[in-house]
């Protein structure tokens, strides 16, 4: 295994699915979104690419044959030379227990199909830049399990905590504004102001935080 030393160049993704159509359609427009994009059809072969190949990302089906998406992201945070890889689940179950095992097993979002690509193109450019952040201030050899540090004394609005709850269950900004019968801009200013509160880079962070919380 190479070294996987972040860089400002971070384009670099594995892409994992068994559904051969979904593979192609997301593979083709990432590329034109200029990523260069690698392919597995299952976790047991997207292992044995990150034997060889390098990537920045991970997006990861969760149903699969041989080895599904909890099973692979399992050896993935296990191993030091891959923990630190940010990982996208892409899934058609979106229960609310499913999102919530899903960022408990290892995930760093949470996507329900079927999935707007401009979102997925979002949530890559939004974890690439925080993987990039966590780099820059740990340096290479520290891996992804930061501890999150925020202020004891934060105040959540009853709002902003339902915002966070849904968060960490890994809604989109969109759905939250479905569930809550709300805006989306209304959504996103909640979000902004909890990362005000809380000091956090991102919505993974805050869905981290709510969780280690007991939020939900």
């Amino acid at each position: 295994m190479a070294d996987l030393t972040m860089t400002l160049d971070q384009n670099k993704l594995l892409l994992i699915d068994d559904d051969s159509n979904l593979l192609l359609l997301v593979k083709d427009y990432l590329e034109l979104r200029g990523y260069d994009v690698i392919t597995a059809t299952n976790g047991l072969e997207a292992l044995r690419v990150l034997e060889k190949e390098n990537p920045h990302l991970i997006i990861c089906d969760v149903m699969m044959p041989e080895m599904d998406g909890h099973a692979f992201v399992r050896k993935v945070r296990d191993n030091p030379h891959t923990s630190f890889l940010p990982l996208i689940f892409l899934s058609a179950k979106g229960q609310t227990e499913d999102r919530v095992m899903g960022l408990n097993h290892g995930a760093d979002v949470y996507m329900v199909k079927p999935f707007e690509p401009d979102e997925l193109v979002a949530q890559i450019e939004a974890s690439l830049k925080q993987a990039s952040r966590m780099m820059q201030a740990k340096g290479p050899e520290v891996g992804p399990e930061v501890s999150i540090h925020v202020p004891f004394d934060v105040e959540l609005t009853p709002t902003e905590k339902k915002v966070i709850q849904h968060v960490a269950k890994g809604l989109s900004n969109r759905e939250i504004a479905a569930q809550l019968s709300v805006s989306q801009r209304t959504v996103e200013s909640h979000v902004s102001n909890m990362l005000g509160k809380t000091g956090l880079g991102n919505r993974t962070e805050l869905a981290r935080w709510a969780i280690e919380q007991r939020m939900l």
